[in-house]
C-alpha cells in the first residue's frame, strides 16, 4: 500500500497499533527535530544529510521499529539484523512495551553512530562509517 504521509501510514494501523506508531513518532520527532521524515519504501524513515536513520513498519504481529546502524548501538534489547548491514530493531506488540528512556537513548546513538546507507549504491554495497559531527 502507498500512503502519502507518516500520519496517512498511521492512520491505516489498527487501534493498537496507531498507538504504537504515534508514540513511535512522538518521541523521534522530539529527539531528532533536525531530520527529514517521509515514507520511503511504503514506511515511515527519518533522516539526518540524506542518510536513512531510524523508522518503523508493520509486520504481521507487531510493530519493528528500526535503527539502520542500530547493531553498532552496543544495546542488548536492539536485535542484531542478518548479513552485510548494520541494523538492529526491535518489535511492539503494545504502545506500553515502548521503554521511553530506552528509546531516547537509542536514538541520541543513531545520531552519533552512522553508516553511510544514503551513498551504498556508489560504492556498490560496501558500507562506510560516517563521523559524528
Amino acid at each position: 500500500m502507498k500512503y502519502e504521509s507518516i500520519t496517512a501510514f498511521n492512520s491505516a494501523q489498527t487501534a493498537a497499533d496507531r498507538r504504537i506508531c504515534q508514540r513511535l513518532m512522538d518521541e523521534i520527532d522530539r529527539a531528532l527535530p533536525e531530520a527529514e521524515r517521509r515514507i520511503w519504501h511504503a514506511h515511515p524513515v527519518w533522516f539526518l544529510d540524506g542518510n536513512p536513520i531510524v523508522g518503523y513498519s508493520k509486520l504481521k504481529g507487531c510493530i519493528r521499529l528500526m535503527f539502520w546502524s542500530g547493531a553498532d548501538f552496543g544495546e542488548a534489547d536492539l536485535d542484531p539484523g542478518t548479513g552485510k548491514f548494520k541494523d538492529a530493531s526491535i518489535r511492539y506488540t503494545d504502545a506500553d512495551q515502548i521503554d521511553v528512556k530506552s528509546l531516547s537513548r537509542w536514538l541520541e546513538k543513531a545520531r552519533e553512530i552512522q553508516w553511510d546507507y544514503k551513498n551504498i549504491y556508489k560504492r556498490k554495497g560496501k558500507l562506510v562509517r560516517l563521523r559524528a559531527e
